[in-house]
């Protein structure tokens, strides 16, 4: 039988962390059953078995960062198990012995991260605690640990049963680094060789932060989408009238206990906006532009660990109401981590609202492949005249940034035209 591999679980992935094995080595395998969780750039998701057999090899540890098409364990008929990189002593060498890994893993990171334990006697003690029992730890907590050098086992847990986390070890990556600065001066001499690369990762006066898979992905490719030729549509929508009718839906709605927010009729009037246009509703590939079937429509969530975009998919056939449960339910699994693939794949176009921090407007940054993604401000007051009389009235600007590849700027214009409109008569939004 074909060897199981690390699969790609996310468009972004390029590798994944395999934080735990479900089962162990001889036990019968049916397909289906979850062989290990594996933690990717997005969220923690379950590695399912594609065959049945027995388990006979584990050919990664708990802990480990796996390339996409690695193999990471062997079913078989039973006649070739292998005992020797099996279960409980392997996951606890990994999280116990932070150097060996780190050195493996994560190289290209340890000229970062080594200067700074080199600088303190406190990192270079984990070689001793190898042979200690089972340590509680969550996959993020350990390999951050192994980066920064940090001796899990001098840690005190704060979660459940003792269990390390990842607070527990950016504190004692906080503490090491105040204990580095602080010894430099009595030190003298011995730290000397040490005050070069110091600098570049904590100073006196400040404290290196580490970087969530989430972030840095999230870094990486939208450092990426700076390559696209893109170009931004401002307009601002009289929303008077959207407010009110907020108002009357929710009071509709008020015996169902849903709730409808002004980002839920975003989402709704950009789904019904992007159906009028179907080449907005596209992205770029490959020398070729694709235009998509169906509407999802992208809702970007700030998160702890980053910034994620869960899809409402098929927003253009929803309601109002099924946007907005879906929206809610969403948001409080990106904030979880709870999000699964699906929920997070597939999206045509995406929107970003800032605008309960008060931000009057934006640009936001491309979500590639999308060739366009819609940035909501702030309501605020502004004078206008109305039938010859002055009155105030409740505007907001958005503003569309397009990939130029994809769309011209007369096409782009229509769009937001038209998408000011349905905002303006929100009547439209649900027919």
């Amino acid at each position: 039988m074909p060897d199981v591999i690390m699969p790609r679980l996310s468009d972004t992935m390029e590798e994944g962390e395999l934080s735990r094995w479900m089962k162990q080595v001889g036990d019968e395998i049916h397909k289906g059953d979850v062989l290990a969780e594996i933690e990717t750039d997005k969220a923690t998701m379950d590695l399912e078995a594609f065959d049945n057999g027995i388990l006979e090899q584990l050919l990664v540890v708990a802990g480990a960062l796996v390339p996409i098409g690695a193999p990471v364990a062997r079913i078989g008929d039973g006649s070739n198990i292998v005992e020797g990189a099996t279960t409980p002593a392997a996951p606890v060498a990994d999280a116990a012995a932070p150097a060996a890994p780190a050195a493996a893993v994560t190289a290209p990171a340890t000229p970062a991260v080594v200067a700074p334990a080199s600088a303190t006697p406190a990192p270079t003690a984990p070689a001793a605690p190898v042979s200690t029992g089972e340590l509680r730890t969550s996959p993020l907590a350990r390999k951050i640990g192994r980066e920064h050098g940090i001796d899990l086992h001098t840690i005190a847990g704060t979660g459940p049963q003792g269990r390390i986390t990842r607070t527990d070890v950016d504190t004692a990556i906080v503490a090491q680094e105040a204990a580095a600065s602080a010894s430099t001066a009595p030190v003298g001499p011995v730290a000397a060789p040490a005050a070069a690369p110091a600098p570049a990762a904590v100073s006196a006066d400040s404290v290196s932060v580490p970087v969530s898979r989430i972030r840095a992905v999230t870094a990486r490719r939208l450092t990426e989408s700076q390559a696209v030729p893109h170009f931004f549509l401002t307009s601002v929508v009289d929303v008077a009238r959207l407010v009110a009718f907020r108002a009357e839906v929710n009071e509709s709605l008020a015996a169902l206990g849903t709730k409808v927010s002004l980002n839920d009729l975003f989402v709704r009037a950009s789904a019904v906006a992007l159906r009028a246009h179907p080449e907005v509703n596209a992205s770029w590939g490959d020398g070729v532009i694709l235009r998509h079937n169906h509407v999802n429509v992208g809702v970007a969530v700030a998160t702890d660990d980053g910034l994620l975009v869960p899809v409402v998919a098929d927003a253009d056939q929803k309601s109002l109401a099924a946007i907005a449960t879906e929206t809610r339910a969403l948001a409080g699994l990106a904030r979880t981590g709870g999000l699964s693939l699906a929920q997070m794949s597939g999206g045509t176009f995406t929107i970003s609202n800032l605008g309960m921090f008060g931000i009057d407007s934006f640009t936001a940054v491309l979500n590639p492949p999308e060739a366009g993604i819609l940035a909501i401000g702030a309501a605020s007051d502004v004078p206008a005249v109305r039938d010859g009389v002055l009155v105030s009235v409740p505007t907001v600007k958005i503003t569309l940034t397009v990939d130029h590849r994809v769309l011209d700027g007369a096409v782009a214009a229509a769009f937001l035209r038209d998408l000011t409109q349905l905002l303006e008569e929100p009547l439209r939004i649900v027919l």
